[in-house]
């Protein structure tokens, strides 16, 4: 590509060893303990304060080859930061997508399967009787998992698109609810977490609580992009304070919806692509062009990009303010993009045997 975009070459993954029978983590889904036939599918759900994702797979000599999934914006953690509860609208929105998912799992015999709730339901004071009547109305367990889980969740998902490199790499999380930042050790066969950071701002949040919403003029949009900067500044502080002293060339690799939508615009796609953006590399200063620019549009300049629209317009701009945050931390010339995480991560472990 000629604007110094590059593409990470998939080094073949290693042959998973083979899992031993185990309980379904979805008793409802899944019949309870039993010794599985040989042809698995092993299932993944992550429950995000803005996205509810499936992914269904069956184990392959490479890793697993995926069959089956869904991906749904439910916005589950839309006015949690005012009232600190989820709202009724939300909930009815994100049973119904789970409803969905819980038929792909019936459908598709799903041997063994993990499903995980993160920000949201940590913040809700009503999340625990939510995540109940999510099992009475669908039969999914959703397992509501620390910061630190879905950090390494994320790591553990998406590492192998990691640029071949003898320095430290920071890989980073951009969710609804909050930002997951991850320094990772890289050397060995696999990546060894040196340390780790949850920020309270995700895309939702940060515009809920710092943004706008609706159209306004340069002048609002500008000092609002501004408020939203400086309280993820100040968010990611006591992580700079302990950020060690970067030897070799630092790297920069990044999971979330925020960061392959604006690779997206950066390649100028007419629709999003994930063969064109999960494993590209992008010059920093490249998005953090993308992102300037598409923070300085009004709404209906952001909903008129292709692979933005109308679903996401509203958020996006909070993504650029943290996206341009972090790139502000962590001085690597480029960034590596990555359409996979927690979904992943939580496969890879399941097809390892190892269900926690």
């Amino acid at each position: 590509m000629g604007d110094g975009s590059a593409r990470m070459p998939r080094p073949p993954a290693k042959k998973p060893a083979r899992p031993a029978p185990s309980p379904a983590s979805n008793p409802g889904q899944n019949g309870g303990r039993a010794r599985w036939p040989e042809a698995r599918h092993y299932a993944a759900l992550d429950l995000g304060t803005n996205n509810c994702r499936l992914l269904i797979a069956r184990p392959t000599g490479g890793g697993f080859t995926v069959v089956d999934a869904f991906s749904r914006i439910v916005r589950l953690g839309e006015g949690l930061a005012s009232s600190g509860r989820l709202s009724d609208a939300a909930i009815e929105r994100t049973i119904a997508a789970l409803r969905i998912c819980a038929d792909k799992l019936r459908r598709r015999n799903v041997a063994l399967s993990r499903s995980v709730a993160t920000e949201a339901c940590r913040q809700a004071a009503n999340g625990p009787e939510f995540i109940q009547r999510v099992y009475r109305e669908t039969g999914i367990v959703l397992d509501i998992i620390t910061a630190e889980e879905e950090a390494r969740l994320a790591v553990l998902g998406c590492h192998a698109l990691l640029e071949p490199g003898d320095g430290l790499a920071l890989v980073f999380d951009i969710g609804g609810g909050s930002t997951e930042l991850v320094v990772v050790d890289s050397t060995g066969e696999r990546p060894r977490i040196l340390d780790w950071h949850s920020a309270p701002w995700g895309v939702v949040s940060l515009t809920e609580a710092r943004g706008i919403t609706g159209d306004h003029d340069a002048e609002t949009r500008i000092a609002a992009y501004a408020r939203m900067r400086a309280a993820v500044e100040e968010a990611f502080a006591p992580f700079v304070a302990r950020l060690p002293t970067i030897r070799g060339t630092p790297r920069l690799l990044g999971t979330s919806g925020t960061v392959t939508t604006l690779a997206s615009v950066h390649l100028g796609l007419p629709s999003y692509d994930r063969n064109a953006v999960d494993g590209l590399i992008v010059p920093a200063a490249s998005m953090r062009a993308v992102s300037q620019r598409v923070a300085e549009l009004d709404l209906a300049g952001r909903s008129a990009i292709p692979c933005i629209g109308a679903e996401r317009a509203d958020l996006v701009v909070a993504g650029c303010a943290i996206l341009e945050t972090i790139m502000d931390i962590w001085p690597a010339e480029r960034l590596g993009i990555a359409d996979r995480g927690i979904r992943e991560g939580i496969l890879r472990r399941l097809i390892d045997g190892r269900t926690l």
